[in-house]
């Protein structure tokens, strides 16, 4: 399974692979990429844009201990947070996220908790920056210095 996808956050690529997706390309690849990608998946390889995949690179060698054994990881994000995170991030009030996502509004509300407890942030606009700086939602704004 080869996934093209506008999503890179970590814990959707992960998740992704665990399910046994054997690439992952993001959107604006190049059609060159795509074709190489598709062949080497048809050769039983692995393929991962490499964005993607200089960034897991980068994280998972910072999340080795001195010993080269990988610390234990408190903040991730499971993919309901990451979704309900992405949502509270376009500004939709959780009775529009229960709706969107089938569930109650206290199960909404219990998600936002665990985010903000997680990632130790405790405002919306807080959660919003953070979902811009990991790519969970893109931001228009282009800030100038002059």
């Amino acid at each position: 399974m080869l996934i093209l996808s506008a999503h890179s956050e970590d814990a959707y690529v992960e998740e992704v692979a665990a399910l046994g997706a054997a690439g992952f390309l993001l959107k604006q690849t190049s059609s060159h990429d795509l074709a190489t990608a598709i062949r080497e998946v048809q050769k039983g390889n692995t393929f991962f844009s490499s964005a993607v995949s200089k960034r897991l690179h980068d994280r998972d060698q910072k999340s080795l201990d001195r010993e080269g054994q990988f610390k234990k990881k408190t903040n991730r994000l499971s993919s309901r947070e990451v979704e309900v995170l992405q949502l509270i991030a376009e500004g939709k009030p959780n009775k529009q996220i229960a709706v969107e996502l089938g569930v109650s509004f206290k199960t909404v509300d219990k998600h936002r908790q665990q985010l903000m407890a997680k990632l130790n942030i405790h405002d919306v606009s807080g959660l919003t920056r953070y979902a811009i700086a990991k790519g969970i939602i893109e931001s228009n704004v282009r800030v100038t210095i002059t």
